[in-house]
This record gives structure tokens, sequence and C-alpha cells, in this order.
């Protein structure tokens, strides 16, 4: 394989446009080096944002990195280009089956079969999932383990042990085609804070999330403090300049992508993900998850 690797390198270097990025990604990553193949695999991204394959390759080197989350959001966007991708439904069911969602899970792996009727692995995930399902309905079934799934039966990628869970959160609710996840997620995140929300009032009081700094230190009250200052401020600036009501503020910055979504009677909600995360996907993502805020508090009052 090393032999293959230097003379797909070398092709790419004569050819930067030469799809061979997609084998080169993945051939890297199957010999464990995850920086290498991410960086082969985001070049030839940067040149075809439109490639589902791209997308699925992306996802692959994003789960061996014991980043789900990412991985998740590159297969909703690969099945966005391409929506009988089987690579791609076939990553989703083992993303929903490690985050328990048997349902979601069966739905993307009978998709993945249809689309790959010779992949063994896929028909015995479906029917480990299906073997489950009734008991999961009944409420007898807790959630799987992670990893209980493995590679050769699910999505060709490992478990992400130690990682954030798989999100049942922006991209399917904002598809519009999993109804009710992204409530569980941010519910589940206001509850838990485990860094991707932050929900404060408009006095600067943090009401549920987290957010930590680099260096682990937590600075969700201090961060908080400043959210309600901002949010007066774009009150202000939307009034002066006759805009009517904001709705979110989208920041771009080198590591990370953050929206500020208003809430009922001046607070703010702060989403905050990877850089890689569509800045569109992930403001609709604060919009929706401002009005599930709004009805975790008033159960919670």
């Amino acid at each position: 394989m090393a032999d293959d690797i230097r003379a797909m390198t070398a092709q790419l270097a004569a050819d930067p446009a030469s799809l061979v990025f997609l084998e080169l990604g993945e051939a890297l990553r199957q010999r464990g080096q995850l920086d290498a193949a991410y960086k082969v695999a985001r070049t030839g991204l940067a040149r075809y944002p439109d490639l589902a394959r791209a997308h699925d390759l992306c996802a692959r080197i994003l789960c061996d990195r014991r980043e789900p989350d990412r991985a998740f959001e590159e297969w909703v966007t690969a099945l966005e280009l391409d929506p009988g991708l089987a690579a791609a439904h076939k990553g989703l069911g083992f993303l929903y089956y490690q985050a328990g969602d048997l349902a979601s899970a069966e739905r993307h792996l009978e998709l993945a079969a249809s689309g790959d009727p010779a992949d063994s692995g896929v028909r015995a995930a479906l029917e480990r999932v299906r073997s489950r399902q009734p008991m999961a309905e009944a409420g007898a079934v807790p959630a799987p383990e992670a990893g209980s799934i493995g590679p050769a039966e699910a999505a060709g990628v490992p478990a992400a042990e130690g990682g954030p869970a798989p999100p049942a959160d922006a991209a399917p609710e904002l598809d519009g085609r999993e109804p009710g996840g992204i409530e569980r997620s941010v519910v589940a995140e206001l509850e838990q804070g485990t860094g991707a929300l932050l929900l404060v009032d408009a006095n600067g009081l943090r009401l549920g999330g987290r957010l930590r700094a680099p260096d682990g230190a937590d600075v969700s009250d201090p961060v908080a403090a400043l959210l309600a200052g901002a949010s007066r401020e774009a009150a202000r600036t939307a009034r002066l300049l006759a805009l009517g009501e904001w709705t979110h503020l989208a920041v771009e910055c080198p590591d990370a992508h953050l929206v500020l979504a208003a809430t009922k009677e001046g607070g703010v909600l702060l989403a905050l993900r990877g850089p890689d995360a569509p800045m569109g996907r992930l403001a609709r993502f604060a919009e929706r998850a401002a009005v599930v805020a709004a009805r975790w508090l008033e159960a919670a009052g």
C-alpha cells in the first residue's frame, strides 16, 4: 500500500484537479494517517464542494478521529448532494445506532442496503437493528453501547469511544427528515452542558448549557454576561436601522463558527460548532434551538 500511496501522491501533485484524492485519502485513512488523510480530503473538497463522495470521505475520516458530530454533518451534506449515496446512509445508520435511535438507524440502513445490495455488512447491521427494534419501541432496551455495532457490520468506521454523542440535532431536523431529533439533543445539551450551547437571559444569567475554553476552564458565566450586552446592542442597532426585530447573528472565527439567536424577553442562545460547519445550517439550527429552549424553560419553571 505504501507504493500505492506514493504513486497517488505523485499523481495528485502532477494534477491537483485529479479525483485520485478520493483513493489517496481513503488509503491514508486505512493506514491510520488521519491528519494527512483529512488534509487530502479537505483540499479535494475545496476543489469539488458539490461532490458527495468527497463529503463521505471526510465523514469517515472524522469518525476515525472521534468526531462523530462533524462526521454526521458531512454525511447529511453528502445526501443533500446525492440522496441515493449508500455509503452516507450506511454511516448515518451507524451513528444513529450508537445514539440509540433505532428507527432512524433502520431507515438509513434500509436505504444503504437498497443502494448497495452486495454489502453484507449493511445487511448484518440491518438485521441486528430490526431484532432490537420491537423491544426498543416497548421501552425495554436502553441505548446501545458505543461500539456494539462494529465497522464491518455498519459504516466501515470505528465506534466513537470517548467522544461526544452523535448528534440527533441540527442537520436532520433542519432538513425536515427527523422530526423531534433537535428537541432531544437541545434539551440534553442545556441540561448536561457539553459545550455546544449556552442559554442566557436578558441580565446575563446563564440558564442552561456550558462553555469551556481550550484549556478546559469553565467560561460559561463570563461569556453569559457578555452575551447579554451583545443582545442589547443587536436590538439597538436593528431599531436604529429600522430593520425590525433581530433574529440571529453569525460569527466566523478560524477555530469555530458560532451563532447568537434571540430568545424571549431579551435573552440569547449561543450555538457553537467547528469551523467546517455550514453557517447557514448552523443559523437555522440556532433559531430552532431557541424555540426548544423556550419550551424547556417553561417546563422547568
